[in-house]
Parts: C-alpha cells; structure tokens; sequence
C-alpha cells in the first residue's frame, strides 16, 4: 500500500474524518486506500491557522482536537484513508488548494508505526 505525507495537525484531522479533502499544489489519479504518514514537520499554530480550524469543527471535535494537539505524533504512518477522487473546485469549506484530493473511510492507529516520510506517494519502509 503507498503513502502520503502530511503535516500535522492535518493528518490527525483527516484520520478523524473532521477534514474531507486534502489540498496539494499538483493533482493525481490515484485512487484507493493509502497510508497516512504524519510528517516530522509541523504546521505553525499562529492565531489564524487555530481560527481556521476551529471554524470548521463541531464543538464535540474542537474539544478533541485541543486535547489531542499536544499529543500528535510526528514522523510515523498514523493511519489510513481511501483517496476517492481529484479535484480543481470543491464545495468543502477545508478545500483551498489548486487540487483538492477527496477521501473517504478514515481511520486513525492506536499505535503509531515509525517510519520516514517522502514527498509524493512512496512505498513506506518499516523495518
């Protein structure tokens, strides 16, 4: 099975099904169950990017979120999702890119599996 890369918080949102698009600056074909791999990196928590987010959450997921915020792994596939479609323009109030990738049937790991990130989709390494 491949993976993807995203930065956190955005791949917790997705394994959680809060967030229903992933947005990328190039599109795909792809479609199926990928590996979600949370990034080393981070996404800068400014006032504006917490706005965002919890603008688009209901108050059950924002309080969940905020409690899972200082726990997120990084640097590890964390779960899966089915890439369902590409798309240019998207009625999603997450959709902001030049692509939107749809997902459907997320599902977040218990435990995490290490595992080094690549750009694009890659064939994760385990051992």
């Amino acid at each position: 099975m491949k993976a993807l890369s995203f930065k956190q918080p955005w791949a917790w949102l997705m394994c959680k099904g809060f967030k229903d698009i992933e947005n990328r600056n190039w599109s795909t074909k792809f479609r199926g169950r990928i590996y979600v791999h949370a990034s080393k990196s981070k996404t800068d928590m400014d006032k504006e990017t917490l706005a965002f987010i919890l603008k688009r959450l209901t108050n059950r997921q924002a309080s969940e979120f905020m409690l899972a915020y200082t726990r997120l792994t990084f640097g590890a596939i964390i779960g899966e999702l089915n890439i369902t479609g590409c798309m240019d323009l998207h009625p999603s109030t997450w959709f902001f890119g030049k692509y939107g990738f749809t997902v459907s049937n997320p599902y977040l790991y218990e435990i995490p599996i290490p595992c080094k990130g690549m750009l694009n989709f890659f064939e994760p390494n385990f051992g």
